[in-house]
């Protein structure tokens, strides 16, 4: 059993500001106020690793972490049980049948286990990471239902995982040397049963409004992680090399760009923008809402984007390459962001600067702070023989 509900003070009976639920009911009023759109629609890629084992611990004198996995490729040599092999290799796991892939029949019951979660699973696969990297793609639904619907399917997920002796991680980037794991983000504003995102002579069969939307997101890209890529372990996953959108960009195909417009139909209801950026450790009710407000913003402005980019950005030299800018590389500088540019965020009090200071006072004095007086184990494959 689970429980989602909101937040009210036990006094005055008032809804709690910093309750996130309640900023994403606030934001859906705005757009509603905006006159912009009725409605926005959110589909997120749900990625994560499912393990056989993981230990980790920190203490003064030690601090380690363990993962361990039937598919990972480090156990291709195992001896003292018969070792059947077919395992995915490194950033070779998209798509393999089983039985590389040994990770389907689980998937499948976790499929049946959100069923009955009442979300509809629109797909689910193997992902590039070998051990256990997986993807589940949910109906899109708007933007309360589908942040509900985000924390209903961590729940599930981790349950039934440990029901069947496995444990399922968000982490973005729990293996070095291999793919992490983000919460690609597909949206679309809509009027009724129009879709505002369509036009048929756009690049990409993308309206203005959409386009502008877009601007807006990588105008506030650097702010909105402080929400959408909210830990220290983001920014493992956020580096180049590994898929990883860090490019502050957009394209119809390129996935190492920050938003990626979907093309594999000309329907005017499928047209759309994915947000790649973002990972699933993030608060879906705060970062779906601050990714709308963005997009809001770019609207009112008319924001124009850069140029779309065709090529591989990290193939570019030159001028062209130094043209397209990088996100921020650290949790630290994605929270000072946020504190230089969250005027858009309190449009229509959606955030309040309350919210936000809060949020940034605790990230930095918990997590920011915390990982940066620890000795990091590489280090002492640096320096302890020094």
């Amino acid at each position: 059993m689970w429980l989602i509900c909101d937040i009210v003070d036990p006094v005055t009976h008032r809804r709690y500001s910093r309750d996130p639920r309640h900023v994403a009911n606030k934001a859906e009023a705005y757009l509603k106020a905006s006159g912009i759109a009725e409605t926005s629609y959110w589909g997120p890629e749900m990625e994560f690793y499912i393990f056989n084992s993981i230990r980790y611990d920190q203490t003064v004198n030690e601090g380690y972490y363990h993962i361990d996995s039937e598919e990972g490729i480090w156990n291709s040599g195992k001896n003292g049980v018969p070792n059947l092999g077919y395992r995915p290799h490194l950033k070779g796991g998209y798509f393999p049948t089983p039985p590389i892939d040994k990770l389907q029949d689980l998937r499948s019951r976790i499929g049946l286990g959100l069923a009955e979660a009442g979300i509809d699973v629109e797909v689910h696969h193997h992902e590039v990471g070998t051990a256990g990297q997986v993807e589940f793609d949910m109906r899109y639904d708007t933007l309360v239902a589908m942040a509900d619907k985000v924390c209903t399917f961590k729940y599930v997920v981790k349950n039934i995982c440990y029901r069947e002796g496995h444990t399922a991680t968000f982490m973005p980037k729990p293996l070095f040397g291999d793919n992490g794991s983000g919460m690609h983000t597909h949206q679309s504003l809509w009027n009724q049963e129009t879709p505002l995102f369509y036009d048929r002579n756009g690049y990409a069969m993308l309206s203005d409004l959409a386009r502008w939307y877009i601007g807006g997101l990588l105008a506030h890209a650097p702010a909105l992680l402080a929400f959408a890529a909210p830990t220290t372990n983001s920014y493992r996953r956020l580096v180049p090399g590994y898929e990883a959108p860090i490019k502050l960009a957009y394209s119809a195909r390129n996935r190492s760009a920050c938003v990626r417009i979907p093309t594999y139909s000309e329907r005017p209801a499928l047209r759309r923008l994915e947000f790649r950026s973002p990972d699933a450790m993030a608060n879906p009710y705060l970062a779906f809402s601050a990714m709308l407000m963005a997009g809001l913003d770019g609207i009112r402005r008319q924001i124009e984007p850069p140029a779309p980019v065709e090529a591989d950005l990290y193939e570019l030299e030159g001028d062209a390459a130094t043209a397209v800018k990088d996100l921020p590389g650290s949790l630290e500088e994605v929270l000072s962001a946020l504190e230089s540019d969250h005027d858009f965020l309190l449009e229509g009090e959606v955030f309040t600067k309350d919210l936000i200071d809060t949020w940034v006072a605790i990230k930095r004095e918990f997590e920011v702070d915390p990982v940066r007086l620890r000795p990091h184990p590489y280090e002492f494959m640096l320096y302890a023989d020094s």
